[in-house]
């Protein structure tokens, strides 16, 4: 089983950058879709955005045209690169992919 664990999430301010990786313990060339899900306080995990093995995104609404997800398949690592933050970002991100994979979490605070 792919143990996945992500890394850089912290506090930023409204209107700034972050990105988030995820490491793989092993081989994502196989895993068909990974991405990134987010839940805030008193919230549904809910689907961020998210990148087959042919390269096919599909992003919320809500943060089309600020976020970039991509995956380097050399490193094992997906990446989440957020940009234009706004407060409604702040949540817990997770790292997924197919076949129930599932990341700790890194906690991610926008606010002034």
């Amino acid at each position: 089983q792919v143990q996945l664990v992500e890394s850089g999430g912290g506090l930023v301010q409204p209107g700034g950058s972050l990105r988030l990786s995820c490491a793989a313990s092993g081989t994502i060339h196989n895993i068909y879709s990974m991405g990134w899900y987010r839940q805030a306080p008193g919230k549904q995990r809910e689907l961020v955005a998210t990148m087959t093995i042919w390269g096919r995104t599909n992003y919320v609404d809500s943060v089309k045209g600020r976020f970039t997800v991509s995956r380097d398949g050399a490193k094992n690592t997906v990446y989440l690169q957020m940009n234009s933050v706004k407060p409604e970002d702040t949540a817990v991100y997770y790292c997924s992919g197919t076949g129930d994979l599932w990341g700790q979490g890194t906690q991610v605070t926008v606010s002034s």
